[in-house]
């Protein structure tokens, strides 16, 4: 009977143990909800309700190009943009989905496709990647390798010829490409220019794609001369990878649109516009709250450059016209196919002209970065050069007189000028075009004794000193153009007396047209080497679309050295350079004897090159006496003719005569339909 009294007693005291229990956590379970609604309630509600300011930014159009007389030569035409905007939480296989409905509605061309982007879209969306990784990984480079280096090492060794894409996917891949570039919140460019049926099929879908695809008002390059020195004025892309890190430097975004070559690259910091901002105001999970508000942006300066349209358009003319009479004239073996010409102000620098044409199947292209690019011997043309540098070192003062008759040099061939002349004086043998007068000078800077067949001790010094001088006038070195980048030429180093022999005759180094026409320019500018450019001016932008604005800076024309030779060495060999064209005996006197309103001066030039080709040259400038336009030609591949010369008169007469007649406002409205159809007409025989 006790017992069970002490049972029942027992069962009710653990009973009151677990209540207390029980109402001790509800206590404290109501106390930490006070403390969190009453103490930290604000903060919280605050944290829920946090907002975040975000700045998206979408490229401005850029500046526009204008000819020296203000004709526009680069635009921006008004075009619609399909863009793409990702959140932070929108993942790679939305993006994939995104792309793959897009591709149904526009077209994307896949031209621009790279290899890398090929296999990462393939690896991504194409293939099971383990399966691809354990076949071209070892087991130890899967075990020891970092995720990164994994993946760069299967891009290597994935064979692109084993990615088997479609059609259809090769362009979800581009469209992918193009949408994974930017940042979250910024606008991404899938398609630049979209079709008015492209536009209206998208809108009618825009509900497929959640807000990432809209369309967005936009500019694009255009160039009203066509095909006429578009390379030069340059592309516009998004950067270059190599580049990116650079740009970020200097505050740009990574997918930002930037000029990629030549003037567009040259000039990227005042063509391009300030940009239009977006501020976005996002949650707490990254998603745009409200209306984004958009700070309108402006576009870039413009640039006025030094080139005249009208004269560019007849040299081309000039040119193609040219090369087709040659190639009617010379059937046997002929190889002619391109020339290049530059016209440059040889005080100031500025280029007039700069044309580049090269015939392929029928057709010419358009290849003025030739001009810059490409180097060959130069033959004759360079022989003021070595005639001034003679006078230079002192192996021969105005008026020497050496005899032109063949050479003889242990272990080379008879080396001779195109004719025996016998006793000539250096305005002669420029006049003449001397071969031998060149190489004597040549043998007496390396110390060579001809009638004793010894000398020639130091090779290294002779040779650094006639490129010494050669530098001077812009030969061998760069010649300062407002370009990305230039050749400089080719050193042929040093080697046997007769390399140098060939050297003061412009057969062993090698040089560009823009390097010819910077050297003649030092000549005719009294030794005054100029920094050629293309650039006049930076003008704001302006409310007409026809016309440039304000201007902001003028190009000053920059010395960048005075050769070492004396005024009257100089003088002396400007009367060598007006005898080749002005006097019986000069080898250019039959083209430019009879010029209308000028005289001119320079040097014909005739290089071997590949074997039995030759490369036909010409250097000058006009007026003689005072001049204001200087120029070089060069047409490689071309048989004895005269192109050189036909092209160089032909050029001075269309400048002389603009000159004349004055610059037509503007060359659209007014084309030159006899020339047009000329061309046509040449070009079909051609074909």
């Amino acid at each position: 009977m006790v017992e069970r009294n002490r049972k029942k007693t027992h069962v009710p005291l653990r009973l009151n143990i677990l209540f207390l229990a029980v109402f001790l956590l509800f206590t404290t379970l109501i106390l930490r909800l006070g403390v969190v609604q009453i103490v930290h309630g604000t903060s919280f509600q605050a944290e829920a309700e946090r907002t975040e300011n975000i700045t998206a930014k979408l490229d401005a159009p850029r500046g526009k190009m204008f000819d020296t007389h203000g004709r526009v030569v680069v635009d921006n035409e008004p075009v619609f943009s399909v863009t793409f905007t990702r959140t932070n939480n929108t993942k790679q296989e939305e993006i994939y989905d995104i792309a793959k409905k897009l591709s149904k509605y526009i077209e994307k061309d896949t031209d621009q496709l790279t290899e890398r982007e090929t296999k990462d879209f393939y690896l991504s969306y194409k293939v099971n990647a383990q399966k691809i990784y354990k076949k071209l990984l070892t087991q130890k480079e899967l075990e020891t390798l970092s995720d990164k280096e994994q993946y760069n090492l299967v891009i290597d060794r994935l064979d692109a010829e084993d990615i088997n894409l479609s059609e259809e996917e090769e362009e979800i891949a581009a469209i992918w490409r193009e949408m994974i570039r930017g940042y979250a919140l910024t606008p991404q460019r899938v398609k630049i220019g979209a079709t008015s049926k492209e536009i209206a099929v998208i809108s009618e879908n825009l509900d497929e794609f959640n807000g990432t695809i809209d369309i967005k008002p936009d500019a694009r390059r255009t160039y009203p001369y066509k095909d006429t020195l578009q390379s030069i004025f340059g592309k516009v892309g998004q950067i270059p990878k190599e580049l990116i890190s650079g740009y970020v430097l200097e505050g740009r975004d990574r997918n930002d649109l930037v000029g990629t070559s030549f003037l567009e690259e040259q000039y990227e910091s005042v063509l391009r516009g300030t940009k239009t901002k977006i501020n976005y105001v996002t949650d707490k999970s990254g998603n745009p709250v409200g209306k984004p508000e958009e700070l309108k942006g402006s576009r870039g300066k413009d640039i006025v450059l030094t080139i005249d349209m009208e004269l560019q358009k007849r040299v081309e003319e000039i040119v193609e016209r040219q090369i087709l009479d040659a190639r009617r004239e010379y059937t046997e073996n002929n190889q002619l196919k391109s020339s290049y010409v530059v016209m440059m102000n040889p005080k100031t620098g500025e280029i007039y002209s700069m044309v580049g044409k090269k015939l392929e199947g029928g057709k010419f292209k358009d290849a003025p970065f030739g001009n810059v690019y490409n180097q060959y011997p130069m033959g004759s043309t360079v022989k003021a050069a070595t005639v001034l540098t003679g006078f230079q070192t002192g192996v021969i003062e105005p008026g020497t007189v050496l005899y032109d008759t063949p050479l003889k040099l242990p272990g080379t061939k008879i080396k001779k000028s195109y004719k025996n002349m016998g006793y000539v004086n250096d305005i002669e043998a420029l006049q003449k075009s001397s071969n031998v007068y060149m190489f004597r000078i040549a043998m007496m800077m390396a110390g060579y004794d001809y009638s004793e067949k010894k000398g020639f001790t130091k090779p290294q010094q002779a040779f650094e000193t006639m490129r010494y001088y050669f530098n001077q006038f812009g030969l061998g070195v760069p010649t300062g153009i407002d370009l990305p980048y230039e050749d400089d030429g080719y050193n042929g180093g040093v080697k046997a007396l007769g390399n140098l022999m060939d050297m003061g005759i412009g057969q062993f180094d090698t040089y560009t047209p823009m390097q010819m026409v910077q050297y003649i320019s030092t000549i005719a500018n009294n030794g005054y080497r100029m920094q050629p450019h293309l650039m006049k001016e930076i003008r704001s932008p302006s409310a007409r679309a026809e016309n440039p604005g304000e201007s902001i800076y003028t190009f000053e024309p920059k010395v960048l050295n005075r050769i070492d030779m004396k005024q009257e060495w100089i003088d002396r060999v400007k009367q060598g350079l007006w005898s080749v064209m002005n006097t019986k005996e000069g080898t250019a006197s039959y083209y430019f004897r009879n010029t209308e309103g000028y005289t001119a001066a320079g040097k014909t030039g005739t290089a071997q090159y590949d074997g039995d080709s030759y490369i036909l040259t010409l250097v000058g400038y006009a007026p003689s006496d005072n001049p204001e336009v200087a120029f070089a030609v060069v047409s490689p591949y071309a048989e004895e003719g005269g192109i050189n010369n036909k092209i160089g008169r032909e050029i001075l007469d269309a400048y002389f005569d603009i000159k004349k007649e004055g610059h037509q406002e503007n060359l659209l409205d007014q084309p030159n339909q006899k020339n047009e159809k000329e061309r046509e007409n040449n070009n079909k025989e051609e074909r």
